[in-house]
């Protein structure tokens, strides 16, 4: 089983290949502070329901949720797209399902990353067919260079260029999204 091993605390080495530190768990941490206050402000008095891509966006949600000041309810869709692979396979494969009525609710999706925007594009269509009275996406990451399909991502933590990225609930082959900071594939 590959193991990772930091390097001088600003790598990670996977095999033979070696992830350097994009973002720095301050930095990410200090971002979805800010992301907390801009959509507690915005979906004041709303009770808006938080909808999270499992696995990858769990951790941010779950910091997400701790900055926001409103009340509110979450749920999860488990999606796959990736398997074990580096890059999308093109096709959404839907792994569980809402427990919660979104009709005529404010609902915020919350992805880890959108690269080339497939998961988005097909929650979206997926969550219309509900009825919700409005959709808004918030992703800690955004490749705007990766992006495929035409969605709108109305909450960006950050935005990076098209590399391959782990931690912070980023995975590779379900590992490495214990990581606190988010490392990418040295070029």
């Amino acid at each position: 089983m590959d193991q990772a091993h930091l390097v001088k605390d600003d790598a990670v080495i996977v095999g033979d290949e070696r992830f350097e530190v994009m973002l720095t768990e301050e930095q990410i941490q200090a971002r979805v502070a800010e992301l907390g206050k801009q959509i507690s402000k915005d979906f004041l008095h709303k009770f808006p329901i938080f909808i999270g891509i499992l696995n990858g966006s769990f951790i941010f949600m779950s910091d997400l949720m701790k900055n926001l000041d409103l009340v509110c309810e979450m749920d999860f869709f488990k999606l796959s797209s990736y398997g074990d692979e580096k890059i999308s396979s093109g096709k959404v494969k839907m792994l569980k399902e809402l427990n919660a009525d979104v009709r005529d609710r404010h609902i915020v999706i919350i992805e880890d990353i959108v690269d080339s925007g497939l998961s988005v594009k097909y929650i979206r269509e997926l969550l219309d067919s509900h009825e919700p009275a409005s959709i808004k996406v918030c992703s800690l990451l955004l490749k705007p260079e990766g992006l495929k399909h035409d969605i709108k991502v109305d909450y960006v933590g950050f935005e990076i260029p098209n590399r391959f990225v782990i931690g912070y609930g980023l995975d590779y082959g379900q590992k490495y999204r214990n990581l606190r900071s988010i490392y990418a594939l040295s070029e």
